[in-house]
Parts: C-alpha cells; structure tokens; sequence
C-alpha cells in the first residue's frame, strides 16, 4: 500500500504525528530536521499568540477559521516538540497526553473521585491544596518561571519584528 493510502486509514492526530516523524527523518526536511526544543521556542510563542487573534477574530466576527488554523498551528508545536523529546529518549506524545488528562482528573475530584464541596471558596480551596500538592519538592522550579515569562515577552517582540508590527 502507497504511503497516502497508509495515511488515509490513520486518525488525524496520527497523521500529524507521521508527517512530522517524515518531516525530521534524516532523508526528510533539511531545515525540520535540524530543528532543536531551543530553536522552535519563538515559534511557539508565536502560534500560541496567533491563537489568542484567532479567539479575538471569533469573538468580534463569529468566524472559526482562524481560530481552527492557529490551534492546528500550535497543536503541531505541541506534537514537533514531543516528537523531539521522544527522539532524545525522554517521553512520548502518549505520556504528555496521560499527564495532562491525569492532572485535570486529579484537580477535579468533584467530577472524577466523588468529592463534596458545600461552597465555591471550599472548592477553591481544594483546587489550591491539589496544585501545591503536586508542586511539593519541586520549589525550586518557580524561579524558571519568572525568568520564561521575561523570555516569552522578548520573543513576542522578535515575532513582531519578524511580521512586520514594530521597527526597531
């Protein structure tokens, strides 16, 4: 069976993830295939940003489109770095996909594990407890953060730059 045919019977995510794997083979794209997580870090910035338009574009005219193309964009930012890590040997698109769905279940244990709250500020509360929880031994993670949020603010004005909104 020809390589479209195999790819008509997959799921789209599947598909996704196979034109990706081409992509960075070694006889694929010369410019994906040398792609690194440093590398593509602006053009995730970028997509995520591209998709906050896209939400704008909806709110102020009821049209998808946009929206739909710009979460495809960042959804493949998503797979092409998680595709990365499981090149390198440190997880796949199936353990990114678990810890995401075991994190919502374990904040919601209303939903998922039966918990009773009798008020909102109990609920808020837990929702806390849960989150702190989970971040306990790993303290000393919180200072990336302040320092990515800075990196995230620089690269969003080299993507200005780069379409053409601020000269500089």
């Amino acid at each position: 069976m020809t390589q479209a045919g195999e790819m008509s019977r997959m799921s789209e995510m599947e598909r996704l993830k196979t034109i990706i794997e081409r992509l960075r083979a070694k006889d694929g794209c010369p410019w994906d295939s040398t792609q690194t997580h440093e590398s593509i870090k602006a053009m995730c910035i970028e997509e995520a940003a591209e998709v906050v338009c896209g939400i704008n574009i909806l709110t102020a005219t009821g049209d998808p489109e946009n929206l739909r193309e710009e979460l495809g964009d960042l959804l493949f930012q998503v797979i092409f770095h998680a595709s990365l890590a499981e090149e390198e040997g440190l997880f796949t698109l199936e353990d990114v996909a678990k810890t995401a769905a075991d994190k919502m279940v374990r904040r919601h244990p209303h939903l998922f594990g039966g918990a009773k709250y009798s008020s909102e500020a109990e609920k808020d509360a837990a929702w806390e407890e849960i989150k702190r929880a989970e971040k306990e031994g790993r303290e000393w993670q919180e200072p990336y953060l302040a320092a990515a949020m800075e990196e995230a603010k620089e690269l969003i004005d080299v993507a200005e730059r780069r379409k053409g909104f601020r000269k500089e």
